[in-house]
């Protein structure tokens, strides 16, 4: 496999994490006004929110089996414009059952996306025999930041949901469409040439035991519970815990995104000079001190200061989990065993989401927000008790510790 392909691929599959922020990102901001649209009570509106990542993490199951014949580059060739055109669509219907068939597309649709997004991320960065992942997520970010506001200013100028959809998925639909052309799975050398026929697959290894990713799975589900209550409860908490106003209580969020983007931005640099145990740590003291500063701040801005703490932290968590995933996955089972841990890792990201909400907003009203804060802070924490777990072993990122070229690619050569 060529430098150039590398080279293409990756940025190719940097387009998609960032196509799938931003339509993450429209779908999930303008919860209110999809429920204004389609007359979907308070009570039914949990139900709606529940089923998308219920379905994510079957689509994610289904991924999992699908690439034992097929490559993760056809199922995210596909998965990404469906996604778009679903959350057209979400926007488009006027009927209640049209939502709920548009949403679970949507929900099946984004668990094959993100499963063979990370895939993908986690062969390229086997390939390049150094840390890419927090790159990947980082146009993520980015893309959910422009989301956002692409939401906002269509909240801002009262657009009809499709008005605001349209014009994003006529732009990003036929690039991502473009982008999909180079497209690399590096395990497979195969699918590099962009075949999806016989032998197109992934190479298939042997199971990894479940036991093995354990920890790694309590990992992701932690990052992402603690990711769930800064995106469901910054708002609420800041105004009526720490008495904002409410055009403050709309800041967190935003503060949030963007020290997550400049955290992933730089943390690949990070892993290649002290190593992915190195920044896990250190992204779990700095997450768990932000929900600390968060649960006593005795002032909002001090609580925007520990919101925005929280982004620098979590940042780093859930890219490194994928990508030790895959290490494991690869000494202990092959090569083609990285897409299966992967697929089911990427399950308890959506357990995660599931969980957070409501257990934050359930100690909330029973107890206090103040203590409720502390529950997440406590989980992020256990991240240190399995900090071993993404050690490289044999596979070794970083300075003074890399692993020869020719394990990655069959050869020896320059730098990608």
């Amino acid at each position: 496999m060529t430098d150039a392909r590398l080279r293409h691929g990756r940025s190719s599959l940097a387009l998609s994490f960032f196509v799938q922020g931003v339509a993450f990102a429209l779908l999930v901001t303008r919860i209110p006004a999809i429920q204004d649209r389609y007359g979907i009570s308070d009570g039914l509106l949990p139900l709606f929110l529940a089923a998308v990542p219920v379905l994510a993490g079957a689509g994610s199951v289904a991924t999992g089996k699908l690439v034992t014949r097929r490559s993760p580059v056809a199922v995210l060739r596909w998965s990404q414009p469906v996604v778009l055109l679903s959350l057209l669509a979400v926007g488009a219907g006027s009927r209640v059952w049209q939502v709920v068939l548009a949403l679970g597309v949507f929900g099946l649709a984004v668990g094959a996306l993100d499963a063979s997004m990370n895939m993908l991320g986690v062969s390229l960065q086997q390939a390049y025999g150094r840390s890419i992942m927090l790159g990947f997520h980082a146009t993520y970010s980015l893309g959910g930041i422009l989301g956002a506001s692409l939401a906002w200013a269509g909240a801002h100028w009262d657009l009809l949901l499709v008005i605001s959809y349209l014009p994003v998925v006529l732009v990003l639909l036929p690039a991502a469409l473009l982008g999909s052309r180079w497209y690399v799975d590096a395990v497979d050398p195969s699918s590099a040439k962009g075949t999806d026929g016989p032998g197109g697959g992934a190479t298939v290894g042997s199971a990894v035991p479940f036991p093995l990713l354990l920890p790694l799975c309590l990992v992701m589900a932690f990052a992402y519970i603690g990711d769930s209550t800064v995106s469901n409860w910054s708002a609420k908490y800041l105004q009526d815990v720490l008495g904002s106003s409410e055009e403050l209580a709309t800041v967190p969020y935003n503060a949030y995104m963007v020290t997550t983007l400049l955290g992933r931005a730089v943390g690949d640099l990070g892993v290649r000079r002290f190593g992915a145990v190195a920044v896990v740590r250190c992204g779990t003291a700095l997450a768990a001190g932000g929900f600390a500063v968060v649960a006593l701040a005795p002032g909002p801005w001090t609580g925007l200061a520990g919101f925005t703490l929280l982004g620098l932290g979590l940042c780093v968590i859930v890219p490194q989990t994928f990508a030790a995933a895959g290490r494991r996955a690869v000494v202990n089972g092959g090569p083609g065993a990285s897409n299966a841990a992967v697929a089911r890792l990427n399950v308890f990201n959506y357990v995660g989401f599931l969980i957070g909400a409501p257990l934050v907003g359930g100690l909330g009203d029973a107890w206090s927000y103040r203590g409720a804060m502390l529950v997440p802070m406590v989980l992020v924490l256990v991240t240190l008790l399995y900090a071993r777990s993404f050690e490289p072993e044999s596979d070794r990122y970083g300075v003074d510790h890399e692993r020869p070229r020719t394990v990655d690619v069959g050869r020896s050569g320059n730098e990608v």
